[in-house]
């Protein structure tokens, strides 16, 4: 349950903002970007529940049970957690959906990266720190992609 959820929220996260970002540059539409969250949601959710089913039983280490456990995880997290992103998209104007949504993200994966820093004992600042540049580098980088393909197709 464990793997699933941490995996499935981490995904959700990474995933959802990359693909906002991505859309939003290269669009600037709310109807595309609202397209592009529910794909991820659906698609993504499906892919990264079969991904982790296939590694899980590849291990030969889990009962059934434990492997279908961390395949719903995941697909529920993560499909879950992508659908959130659609709430500030209905309810505010794009730009300032967009900013929530990144700094709603941000926040979740600070939360889980902290969680998870305790758990093992190391640093929570070393660890929220290596997750969020990994969030922010994929930020940077789908904002850009964006940008280019709207400027080298129109």
């Amino acid at each position: 349950m464990k793997i699933g959820l941490c995996f499935g929220l981490t995904s959700g996260i990474i995933t959802t903002l990359g693909l906002m970002i991505g859309l939003y540059s290269g669009t600037h539409s709310k109807l595309v970007v609202l397209g592009g969250i529910l794909t991820i949601a659906i698609a993504d959710a499906f892919s990264d529940a079969l991904g982790i089913h296939i590694s899980e039983e590849s291990e030969n280490t889990h009962t059934t049970k434990e492997i279908w456990q961390s395949t719903i995880a995941t697909f529920l997290s993560k499909f879950l957690f992508a659908l959130t992103f659609i709430i500030p998209l209905i309810l505010l104007e794009l730009d300032t959906a967009i900013i929530v949504s990144v700094i709603w993200g941000l926040s979740v994966l600070s939360i889980l990266s902290y969680s998870l820093a305790r758990e093992q004992k190391a640093k929570p600042w070393k660890v929220i720190g290596e997750h969020l540049i990994i969030a922010l580098i994929v930020i940077i980088l789908t904002h850009y992609a964006g940008d280019w393909i709207s400027k080298a197709f129109t």
